[in-house]
């Protein structure tokens, strides 16, 4: 079944986690989807309550993992060939750890996303 990672392609460091993912990660069927650049993903995520200002989110079927939650489950599926993703992958495979360090990703993401003038929230125009 595919997997879907949505994430904020204005962060350069979700864009580059993202990236690597998709060419590095050993994962079969992921899909990267740039949720910033799709409107219509976003509007989708928004009505189910998993906006992407609030982290990214992984899609199979009708599972979905938001946050903290979508990098953990993507991190316990990655085989990575890549060293960073390979570390990356070995800190956030565990839930608690992913929790516990996710906030922190999160305003390394709100730094990235002011000093380019871009709001948290893809669906605002203006950096708040």
């Amino acid at each position: 079944m595919p997997l879907t990672l949505i994430y904020d392609g204005g962060c350069p460091f979700c864009r580059e986690f993202a990236l690597r993912s998709e060419l590095k990660a050993g994962i079969t069927n992921l899909r990267i989807v740039d949720g910033r650049a799709d409107h219509s993903i976003r509007h989708e995520l928004n009505a189910l309550g998993l906006p992407l200002r609030d982290g990214a989110v992984l899609i199979e079927g009708e599972h979905r993992w938001h946050g903290s939650e979508a990098i953990a489950e993507l991190s316990r599926r990655m085989k990575p060939s890549d060293p960073l993703l390979r570390l990356l992958s070995t800190l956030f495979c565990d839930g608690q750890r992913s929790a516990l360090a996710y906030p922190a990703l999160l305003a390394a993401r709100r730094i990235a996303l002011a000093t380019r003038g871009l709001s948290v929230d893809p669906d605002q125009g203006l950096h708040n």
